[in-house]
């Protein structure tokens, strides 16, 4: 490589020259990660930010393993706090979000098995069904809001309503019935 050329390369990467980046990435990649596994759920993530960190520094550290050690500590350690401020946010949040049913609206009805079933449904499924018994919304409506056919929102609604009921141990009739206007109605 030319002496321009390496110039080039080590502006880019501050001062450290790339021989040294790779023998630490090579030779501790792996120990940092298992370092900051301790701390945090995204290990991988918290090292790559600290090898990025150093590129970037102007002048390199002079013991850069050490370095390392306590940018990925930092990282980590903050990646933990972040993660424990926002699993606080999303319990504040839950626990302030209506309920999914007012227990006076459906006699003998479970509401929280029910929402739990309604939970582990595919999106697709579950959407449907709410919309559809909880929302009064026709196929035709159902397949405008969520960009399908009224064809495909009835498929969805049977399977959805089947595995709804599979899962809340009830029998499912064997098929569904039809009003006079030909509209699908969910069996009863």
């Amino acid at each position: 490589m030319d002496p321009i050329g390496r110039h080039l390369i080590l502006i880019d990467m501050g001062g450290v020259e790339p021989e040294l980046l790779e023998r630490l990435a090579k030779e501790h990649a792996a120990a940092l990660v298992l370092y900051a596994r301790q701390w945090c759920a995204t290990p991988e993530d918290v090292v790559q930010e600290a090898f990025l960190k150093l590129v970037v520094q102007k002048k390199p550290p002079d013991n850069p393993l050490p370095w390392l050690y306590r940018v990925v500590r930092n990282a980590a350690l903050m990646a933990n706090r972040a993660e424990r401020r926002r699993r606080h946010h999303e319990t504040v949040a839950a626990a302030r979000a209506p309920a999914w049913f007012v227990d006076s609206d459906v006699a003998g009805l479970d509401a929280a098995a029910v929402a739990a079933a309604l939970r582990s449904l595919p999106p697709p499924q579950s959407e449907v069904l709410v919309a559809r018994i909880w929302g009064g919304l026709t196929f035709e409506q159902i397949g405008e809001a969520v960009a399908c056919s009224a064809a495909t929102a009835y498929r969805t609604y049977i399977a959805g309503l089947s595995a709804l009921r599979e899962k809340m141990g009830e029998p499912c009739p064997s098929r569904p019935t039809t009003t006079t206007g030909g509209t699908p109605v969910p069996p009863t």
